[in-house]
């Protein structure tokens, strides 16, 4: 079974190798020596580094006190996330899932191995509590692929206590700093090794630039590295890229059933799939429709557990709320046991979606589409006319959609109207969300207009829920000789919340309404 540590270090160079006195440092009583560990560290990676690409490191070592298989998730400069399994010949499956969305089908192969000669301190204070572990480490790096050599460093790892205070950090690097030791210009030990041990290209022939496109004939399918967005083309790729990138890297905390992460990973595949249909006069329809639908599914499999938490924890609240007079019977055992049972089935469910041959061939695609996107004529002009014409769009279609629902009487015909209202807002969201890069205040205006207006739908569209699920719990409990009397006054108080946001839409539209003039004219 893996566990997780959530790693802070810091690196440093030094040209002696030598450790200051760190018993200057504010807060340290003394400083311990450990002995000296011999490390012995593969790292595995596919033929096209696609681990080292997002800064993920992947290693089998033998040696020291965590001997094992490590795997490491960047989280913010000097932290990372640290899963790790026990010691095996081959990679645990638990791990290899982690790493699918990156890798999908390309073989993890040993790509460099660290020898390491580990010189461990314990920075404590007057308690004898451990504030920092300081090592002193000389590396031996050799590349195992390719015609790639060695290489030799020493460098100090200085890494915070579980549970420490980041700022301890700041006080033993200005002693280090004082003493003439630098941080290091490598951000691991994999990344100097693959820098400092890659074969020699100074003989390999410079690729021919390829042709500007200002000078090619204009064609309906354009290449564009990526860089500083200046086309509406940029723009929107962009987004996509950030999308997809958000989906790659989210997987493994879905996966580990990390709060929020199926959530986040849902919008994700509703940004993306909105993004093709809004800009279709940047990207060709024809080669994005086959990937909308498959992202239209995987967000329908993600909202199976994201639905049953939205409802769990809504109704959970209300119950919480109400008098003790007004619950009858083993409300709160029901709804706690519907929503475990529920959240276990669809967990079960999602990681089998996130191992199927489908969604990894839809990451693919999403991989495909970024290196040779098809973009159109228009993908190529300034983006302040096309992007503003794309939102103008979708805001008008919005606009129809909410006159629509408010014209109609209370009842399901207004509550699905209501909901389509919902989906548009969310669109014409992430519509703005990819404008604002370009069309600056107004797009970010408009953003947070959609924002505050999907939250009132939202609201609706969630009692709508919940008076559902109520009437599924209340039938159950009934069945089981239970009283159904508190289902009952959940249900009304749901009633009265769809009742208040569909009062209050009318003149949250209006207000919202004249603050996008400028998009309606």
């Amino acid at each position: 079974m893996a566990d997780t540590k959530r790693e802070i270090e810091r690196k440093y160079e030094s040209d002696t190798g030598t450790l200051p006195d760190l018993t200057r440092v504010t807060g340290v009583a003394s400083v311990l020596h450990q002995g000296v560990s011999h490390l012995d560290a593969t790292y595995h990676d596919t033929t096209d580094a696609r681990l080292a690409a997002s800064a993920v490191t992947l290693r089998h070592r033998t040696g020291g006190s965590d001997a094992g298989w490590h795997l490491k998730f960047p989280v913010a400069p000097g932290v990372r996330d640290e899963i790790r399994a026990p010691l095996s010949d081959t990679l645990p499956d638990e791990l290899a899932a982690l790493v699918r969305s990156r890798v999908r089908d390309r073989p993890l192969l040993p790509v460099v191995r660290l020898r390491s000669d580990r010189d461990v301190h314990h920075l404590v204070d007057t308690d004898g509590r451990l504030l920092a572990e300081v090592s002193v480490d000389t590396v031996h790096a050799e590349r195992l692929t390719g015609d790639g050599g060695t290489a030799r460093w020493t460098e100090i790892e200085v890494e915070l206590a579980d549970d420490g205070d980041p700022a301890f950090l700041d006080k033993v690097e200005k002693r280090l700093r004082k003493a003439g030791v630098r941080p290091s210009e490598s951000t691991s030990k994999l990344a100097r090794a693959l820098a400092e041990t890659a074969p020699d290209t100074a003989t390999t022939p410079t690729p021919t630039p390829a042709t500007a496109p200002e000078a090619a004939p204009r064609q309906k399918r354009r290449s564009r590295a990526v860089g500083t967005p200046v086309t509406a083309g940029d723009h929107v790729l962009a987004y996509v890229r950030a999308q997809r990138d958000a989906l790659v890297e989210l997987d493994p905390a879905v996966r580990q059933d990390l709060p929020d992460s199926v959530h986040s990973m849902r919008v994700a595949t509703r940004r993306l799939r909105s993004t093709f249909r809004t800009f279709g006069s940047v990207l060709d329809r024809e080669s994005t429709d086959p990937v909308a639908t498959d992202l239209k599914w995987l967000a329908g499999e993600l909202g199976l557990d994201r639905d049953r938490e939205v409802l769990a924890e809504r109704l959970g609240a209300a119950l919480a709320a109400l008098p003790g007079t007004l619950v009858s019977g083993p409300v709160g055992d029901r709804l706690t046991a519907w929503s475990e049972a529920r959240h276990a089935g669809a967990h079960g469910h999602l990681t089998a979606i996130l191992d199927s041959r489908r969604y990894l061939t839809l990451l693919d695609a999403l991989a495909a589409l970024l290196e040779d996107p098809p973009l159109r004529k228009k993908a190529g002009a300034a983006p302040e006319k096309v992007l503003t014409r794309a939102v103008r769009k979708d805001l008008d279609k919005l606009a129809a959609l909410v006159t629509h629902a408010l014209e109609l009487p209370p009842g399901t015909d207004r509550d699905v109207a209501l909901h389509e209202a919902r989906k548009k807002t969310k669109r014409t969201r992430y519509a703005a969300e990819t404008a604002a890069p370009a069309l600056g205040g107004p797009a970010k205006e408009l953003a947070g207009a959609m924002k505050s207006l999907q939250g009132l739908l939202g609201d609706h569209q969630d009692s709508v829920m919940a008076r559902r699920t109520l009437r599924e719990l209340a039938a159950v409990a009934h069945a089981a000789g239970e009283n159904t009397f508190t289902h009952g006054v959940l249900h009304a108080r749901e009633e009265r919340r769809a009742e208040i946001a569909e009062n209050a839409l009318p003149e949250a539209w209006k207000s919202i309404s004249k603050d996008l003039r400028p998009w309606t004219t």
